[in-house]
């Protein structure tokens, strides 16, 4: 997608449900954990610094049998590390999940580190999962003795498949007597549609639309045996989609994006640049050789005011389509980012009728 140019959607195309809800029950559940990278190339914390860093050495090494009370540590390869990860619904006892680690003290790169198994909790404080293994880091730093340069973010990574998961969630999908769809963009429409797309597939009113969020699945009623199943009946089908017209621009880029039911009523709209300089071209005033006097700086300013004539009054009619909208708006021959002050303006006068989202 370019920056600077106005971009819209063409017509709607059916999308499928799986693609618009979210089944109640069927989620994630967040890990977080503290453990130890080892390995660095002297890129790790200084304990000096970083004194956590240095107790989680000492619980580790006395874990391991290795007594190290009163010793004085001043290894630079190691790493006191944040580990998160996500636990997919359903997910069984053994299978691998990837984690993300991030450096929490002053460790410069995890690049070719370890990390040490580390437990994973929940928001219950069970744990749910055990992470080890070798980090893919995101950037890389080169120093020298009077410049660094770094390129990404060298103090996180990734361990794929890094997480083993030791813990079900403990879920019953097959005892559910009801079952809810969430809309992840909450429209009446698109709702109402879901509602009546299901209940044409299955062939009874099995589907209820609750509000502009909510699907509801009774399946009591109708001597539904296998709730899966009828997840994947009715996940692939397809719904024409609706939302709230809006536009969206991007300041800092000078994108803008207008979503495909964007009106705009008759306006007149006139744009000019006004454009202020200011010269300094001091003079410099000596006297004559062997003559009696000093050098003086005379100040001179040269300050003017320049407008752009613009484009004058153009007229951006009523449109019915988004093609007519850009059409209109680009008939004013500005830059993009002109024209997110043209917008700005038009809503302003109540002539844009949709959502204006700045970013």
């Amino acid at each position: 997608m370019a920056s600077g140019g106005l971009m819209g959607p063409a017509d709607a195309s059916p999308a499928r449900i799986k693609d618009l809800v979210e089944v109640d029950g069927v989620r994630g559940n967040d890990l977080l954990g503290y453990g130890l990278v080892v390995g660095l190339n002297n890129t790790g914390d200084s304990l000096r610094n970083s004194p956590f860093t240095e107790d989680a050495i000492v619980n580790l090494l006395e874990r391991l049998g290795v007594n190290v009370t009163g010793e004085q540590l001043r290894a630079r390869n190691v790493a006191a590390v944040l580990v998160t990860g996500v636990l997919p619904p359903f997910a069984r006892a053994g299978s691998q999940i990837d984690v993300n680690v991030s450096a929490i003290g002053d460790a410069s790169s995890l690049m070719g580190g370890t990390l040490v198994m580390t437990p994973l909790n929940a928001a219950d404080g069970q744990i749910y999962a055990v992470a080890q293994g070798s980090i893919i880091a995101g950037g890389v730093t080169a120093q020298g003795e009077a410049a660094t340069v770094t390129q990404g973010v060298p103090t996180s990574g990734i361990v794929p498949s890094g997480a083993r998961v030791e813990r079900e969630v403990s879920f019953d999908f097959t005892q559910m007597r009801e079952m809810r769809l969430a809309l992840r963009n909450p429209d009446f429409t698109t709702a109402a549609r879901i509602e009546a797309a299901i209940n044409e597939d299955i062939g009874s009113r099995i589907a209820r639309m609750v509000d502009s969020g909510t699907v509801q699945l009774d399946l009591a009623s109708f001597g539904v045996s296998s709730p899966a199943r009828l997840i994947a009946q009715i996940e692939n089908i397809e719904v024409q989609t609706s939302t709230r017209a809006r536009v969206v621009v991007d300041q800092r880029s000078g994108t803008i994006i207008l979503g495909q039911d964007v009106r705009i009523s008759r306006v007149a709209v006139t744009q000019g640049n006004l454009t202020l300089r200011v010269e300094e071209a001091p003079l410099v005033v000596q006297p004559n050789p062997f003559a009696e006097g000093e050098t003086v700086v005379i100040p001179r300013t040269n300050a003017e005011i320049e407008e752009d004539p613009g484009n004058g009054l153009a007229i951006v009619e009523t449109s019915v389509s988004l093609p007519e909208v850009v059409a209109g708006l680009n008939a004013l021959g500005v830059s993009a980012h002109d024209m997110i002050d043209i917008l700005k303006s038009i809503k302003a006068a109540g002539a844009l009728h949709a959502e204006f989202i700045v970013q």
